[in-house]
């Protein structure tokens, strides 16, 4: 198993005559990039971590770092190692002590936890080379403060 190091190129929504859906967008940091659509929430929060955004009450991803910060458990870093019928699949890897624990999650809940936390993302090649796309490949797709704003 190859595993890739990704970047969140940023959070969207992509506009469709059937329904207008939030994503966020990986990077592989050539022209190969990975869409995953989420709910809005995980959206608004990925974007909130990504802008690196200080809200007056914590959202559940910065509950999760700071009872991490406070248990002395590391996150090290996110893996997307799966993808079934459409559903991605991830694992968010922390130690405690010297073990390595995983510990299974949405990819958008991994994200919001990965930026805030500042660990790495990694994504494995297999679920690239299936779900990859290049970047004009993309759906019509809005900035998520953009569409926020009309």
């Amino acid at each position: 198993m190859t595993q890739v190091k990704c970047e969140v190129k940023g959070v969207f929504v992509a506009i469709g005559n059937a329904a207008t859906v939030p994503l966020v967008v990986l990077t592989d940091g050539n022209d190969r990039v990975l869409p995953i659509f989420i709910g809005i929430w995980e959206a608004v929060s990925i974007n909130s971590a990504q802008i690196k955004e200080v809200l007056p009450r914590p959202f559940t991803h910065d509950l999760f770092i700071d009872l991490c910060a406070k248990c002395s458990i590391t996150l090290r870093y996110l893996q997307i190692d799966n993808i079934e019928d459409g559903v991605y699949y991830a694992q968010l890897v922390m130690s405690l002590g010297p073990q390595d624990e995983y510990l299974d999650c949405r990819p958008s809940d991994g994200i919001a936890i990965a930026l805030r936390g500042e660990i790495p993302i990694f994504v494995e090649e297999c679920v690239l080379a299936t779900a990859g796309q290049r970047s004009e490949e993309l759906p019509d797709i809005v900035d998520l403060l953009t569409f926020l704003q009309k």
